[in-house]
C-alpha cells in the first residue's frame, strides 16, 4: 500500500511521533531503535560496533549514521498491504529514496530544537558540544532541502498529537484510509529522485 519516510533533523520528534503512531495502531518503526541505520566509518567503510560516548572533537567528520537499504526494501516489501511508517535520519537517504511513496519532514525553530536536546531522556544526542554544533548546522539547511523534493513539511514545535494527526491527513489525503483494509490497486513506487 504506502510506506512513510517520516524524517528531520535531531531533536525534531521523529522517534516521539513514531511511539504515538504505535500507540494508535499504526505499523511503525524508528530506524534508528529498529535496527535500520548504524554508524559508519566513512573512509574505511566498515560498521562501527561501540561508537565513543561522548564523541570526541572531529568523530562526526570522519563517521557518518546510515540507513541499511536491504532493511528497508524488506520494509518496502511487507508495506504493499498497508501503510508503514518509518521514522529516521540517515547522511546515504538518497540510497533509500526511491523506497518509499510518500516523505514528511518535521521541521522546528532552533530555540526549540536547543530546548528538546539539552532535555531528552529517549536519546543523548545533542547533549555534546560537537552533536550539538551538528544539529544546529542541519537545521536551517532541512526545510529547504526536503521542500525540494516535494516532501511534505510539518512544524513539529506543535503539541505530539497535533504533529502526528498531521502526518496521518497527509497519508490520508495522498493515498485514502491508513487503517482497516488495503486498497485493490496497490500503491506505484515513485522513481528515483
Amino acid at each position: 500500500m504506502t510506506l512513510v519516510w517520516v524524517t528531520g533533523n535531531s531533536g525534531t520528534g521523529k522517534s516521539t511521533v513514531c511511539g504515538v503512531l504505535r500507540a494508535r495502531g499504526h505499523v511503525a518503526l524508528d530506524a534508528d531503535e529498529d535496527g535500520f541505520s548504524r554508524w559508519i566509518d566513512r573512509v574505511e567503510g566498515e560498521v562501527v560496533m561501540d561508537p565513543p560516548y561522548p564523541v570526541p572533537e572531529g568523530w562526526l567528520d570522519r563517521y557518518g549514521w546510515v540507513i541499511v537499504r536491504e532493511r528497508v526494501e524488506a520494509l518496502a516489501e511487507e508495506s504493499r498491504s498497508r501503510v508503514a511508517f518509518l521514522c529516521g535520519s540517515a547522511e546515504n537517504e538518497a540510497d533509500v529514496r526511491d523506497l518509499f511513496d510518500l516523505v514528511v519532514c518535521l521541521v522546528i525553530d532552533e530555540d526549540t530544537l536547543r530546548h528538546r536536546l539539552a532535555t531528552r531522556t529517549t536519546n543523548a544526542f545533542g547533549r555534546h558540544p560537537e552533536e550539538l554544533a551538528a544539529a544546529l548546522k542541519w537545521n536551517p539547511r532541512m526545510r529547504a532541502i526536503y521542500e525540494g523534493r516535494g516532501a511534505t513539511i510539518i512544524d513539529a514545535s506543535k503539541p505530539v498529537a497535533e504533529v502526528v494527526d498531521g502526518v496521518i491527513d497527509v497519508v490520508r489525503e495522498r493515498t485514502g484510509p491508513t487503517r482497516g483494509r488495503g486498497t485493490t490497486g496497490g500503491a506505484r513506487r515513485r522513481p528515483p529522485r
